[in-house]
């Protein structure tokens, strides 16, 4: 199973770099399709695991995959300010995430290893999990309160400092390419820094991601499933839901509520193997938990924001009232 599902990735990851090797802009039509793709074949897998493993292992991944989709849909918010921030042109911007993708399999392959040998060797690593996602939980609604949550500062992150201290840097973007020659000199383009600063926020999402799924299951191949599967759909989804993030303000409630469940369930699982009369909380109830947590903060953010675009419409109409429409 391993060695098949790691032939999978990278086979997938493959046939993204031939859809991305020609730079061009991303058609909504494009990326709904390749979504779509992205989210029937982990379903489909889910059921496979279901019929060969049985309801438990069934519901273990099916729980693990809406975890970590969930929070990759988070990750997506720094993904779209750095592409920003960086002014990547649109028609390299896929090829930047999945870059990034490459970077966060590789980073939470590394995490998944030492979180297996630890959750192995240590029955307190339960605890340390615990403690990890509810002061994750608690920074999530902190910064969701004060509407720091997704700032992002590019002149102040370490990754990038440091390259600009050691490499220059070219003035504009050479197409995919990370590095050219100028002048006799090796240089840098933009879109290696804008890279580097990507594979830097996934060692963040890593530290994030990891002990939730282990939270959910404590097989290491499912970690990773749940993962990968999780992160191969994220160049498509970004375009599809580019224009939807904006309106997704309460995400960071429900993923903040999201971890502190989770926290609490290993806590509880720690707590149990010291306590044998302490109750744990069955992952079925995790995955209704989760779900009714995700339906809510969708209503709610939905329903926030319900008058924004007519009020942005009618504001850009009394702005230019003379303006015609051109296509």
């Amino acid at each position: 199973m391993w060695g098949l599902t790691l032939a999978g990735v990278i086979a997938l990851l493959a046939l993204d770099f031939l859809v991305t090797r020609r730079p061009h802009e991303v058609s909504m039509k494009e990326a709904a399709g390749w979504s779509a793709f992205y989210i029937a074949l982990p379903l489909a897998f889910g059921g496979w695991i279901w019929s060969q493993y049985g309801q438990q292992t069934g519901v273990e991944y099916l729980t693990g995959y809406l975890v970590e989709k969930s929070l990759s849909v988070d990750n997506l918010f720094v993904f779209m300010l750095l592409l920003t921030a960086f002014a990547v042109p649109a028609v390299l911007q896929q090829r930047v995430l999945l870059w990034g993708i490459i970077g966060a399999l590789v980073l939470r392959g590394i995490f998944i290893a030492l979180g297996a040998a630890f959750l192995a060797n240590f029955a307190v690593a339960f605890l340390v999990f615990g403690i990890i996602l509810l002061a994750t939980g608690v920074k999530i609604l902190r910064d969701q309160v004060t509407g720091a949550g997704h700032d992002v500062d590019v002149a102040t992150m370490r990754s990038v400092r440091l390259i600009r201290r050691f490499m220059p840097v070219t003035d504009d973007y050479r197409g995919t390419r990370m590095s050219v020659v100028e002048n006799g000199r090796r240089m840098l383009t933009p879109f290696a820094v804008v890279v580097v600063a990507v594979f830097a926020t996934d060692i963040v999402f890593a530290v994030d991601s990891v002990p939730a799924v282990y939270g959910i299951t404590g097989d290491p191949y499912l970690v990773f499933a749940t993962n990968a599967f999780a992160l191969l759909g994220l160049r498509a989804l970004y375009f599809v839901l580019q224009g939807a993030l904006s309106k997704l303000v309460h995400l960071g409630y429900g993923l903040a509520a999201i971890l502190g469940f989770i926290g609490v369930k290993l806590v509880l699982h720690w707590a149990h193997g010291v306590w044998p009369g302490v109750p744990t909380i069955p992952t079925v109830w995790s995955l209704v938990v989760i779900v009714a947590i995700l339906g809510v903060v969708t209503a709610t953010s939905l329903y926030a924001t319900r008058g924004e675009d007519g009020d942005a419409e009618g504001s850009a109409h009394v702005a230019e009232p003379g303006a015609q429409h051109h296509r």
